[in-house]
């Protein structure tokens, strides 16, 4: 019988999700939930076998949403009831200094996960909210939150701790947290078997580039850094957001532009990065305007490409030494053109990019530097999604870290 976790992504106004074998390690099935509470018709759709199966109706809220879903499953598949489904897992971004492990759904930690929305709070607000829905409609499954911040727990202090007082530091929460844990432990783990180098001792940077981004510095399969802070703001340019920027930015915005708060959050996190600088967040759309000769968003590339081989070098420095850099995720896995152009700022050093294999697209994991290369230039494309179904494995069967045990 096949042995099955459902993992949810509940965003404010959409949901994806996606049923996974993990005897097979295969997608049995996939979709996505969007324009929940919105004015305008909500859209659903559900993938499997291949065909796609679409509606378009009003979603009022995301239990409406979920009722759906597994409509849809009973309707074309897979049946859970019949699906052996031992789980539900459901992404959280923000899990704090309170959980540097999964948990299962409690009224307890339901609460702590709402309370960190202060953290987050696009994100784990509507992630509590479609935890708790689930938990209404399959009363009989375990609900297990697992948290995008929890690889990222065991950072140094020297590399978690920002140079702010101690005491409001303390007193707000405020440090590096990290976000993407679950894409960069996957992929930092599959590293060494493609290397043929045991994990042990190996220093690697993993480059989890999509919409959202960033990068973590690990040896030995331990996180030593990464650019995401307190929130998913910091690092990296991306898709919406502007990442690293001066903060007093924000002081002069609020002297000299008036804006609210909430006027800046969205500037930061919506209407900047490549969006701000283009006018798309799609890197397919800024690579059109520059073979038009479009002289924004060939700067917008520059400055995309020159933040990340900035941290590459910033991390290479701190762990004494570079092994391996591995792109990852929507950008990483198939943009040849970004990962051309950060190899060749590290031409310098030795790292040598074999062109053929970095223009070929594929869905394995492969190798795509020299083998005279310094630096194995390495593409791995994430699976989030099992990532999380074998974290809530592990809790559905053993319990969680903090003691507590599912009972029907």
């Amino acid at each position: 019988m096949a042995k099955t976790v459902l993992v949810i992504n509940s965003g404010s106004s959409s949901i994806k999700y996606q049923l996974v074998d993990l005897e097979t390690s295969q997608s049995l099935a996939s979709g996505l939930v969007e324009k929940i509470g919105e004015p305008t018709d909500g859209h659903y759709k559900h993938e499997v076998n291949g065909e796609k199966h679409e509606l378009e109706e009003p979603i009022h809220d995301h239990e409406t949403g979920l009722k759906r879903v597994l409509g849809f499953f009973k309707e074309y598949g897979p049946d859970l009831d019949k699906a052996g489904i031992i789980a539900v897992g459901h992404r959280v971004v923000q899990g704090g200094a309170i959980f540097p492990k999964p948990a299962l759904l409690t009224q307890k930690t339901l609460s702590q996960v709402k309370d960190l929305a202060v953290l987050a709070p696009l994100h784990n607000g509507p992630e509590a909210e479609g935890a708790e829905v689930m938990s209404r409609l399959m009363p009989q499954t375990p609900q297990v939150f697992v948290f995008d911040s929890s690889f990222f727990f065991e950072l140094p202090k020297k590399a978690s701790t920002y140079a702010l007082n101690k005491d409001i530091a303390k007193q707000y929460h405020i440090r590096r947290y990290g976000a993407h844990g679950t894409s960069h432990q996957y992929v930092g783990q599959l590293v060494p078997d493609l290397l043929g180098k045991p994990a042990e001792g190996l220093r690697q940077i993993v480059l989890h580039i999509g919409n959202g981004a960033s990068a973590s510095a690990q040896v030995s399969g331990h996180p030593v850094e990464t650019s995401m802070g307190l929130t998913p703001l910091e690092g990296l340019v991306m898709g919406g957001r502007t990442g690293d920027i001066d903060p007093a930015v924000v002081f002069h915005l609020i002297r000299n532009a008036h804006m609210s708060v909430d006027e800046l959050d969205t500037l930061f996190n919506k209407r900047s990065g490549m969006t701000g600088l283009t006018g798309h967040g799609d890197m397919r759309e800024v690579h059109k305007l520059i073979a038009e000769g479009d002289e924004d968003a060939k700067l917008a590339l520059d400055i995309y490409v020159h933040r990340i081989v900035g941290y590459i070098g910033n991390y290479t420095a701190q762990m004494g030494g570079l092994d391996a850099i591995t792109f990852t995720a929507g950008v990483g896995e198939n943009d040849e053109i970004v990962r051309r152009r950060v190899v060749e700022q590290l031409e310098p050093f030795g790292v040598k990019l074999d062109q053929e294999k970095n223009d070929q697209r594929s869905k394995e994991a492969r190798i795509i530097s020299t083998p005279d290369s310094t630096v194995a230039v390495c593409v791995i494309p994430t699976n989030e999604e099992l990532s999380i179904a074998r974290q809530a494995e592990i809790v559905a069967i053993q319990g969680d870290a903090y003691g507590n045990k599912f009972q029907a």
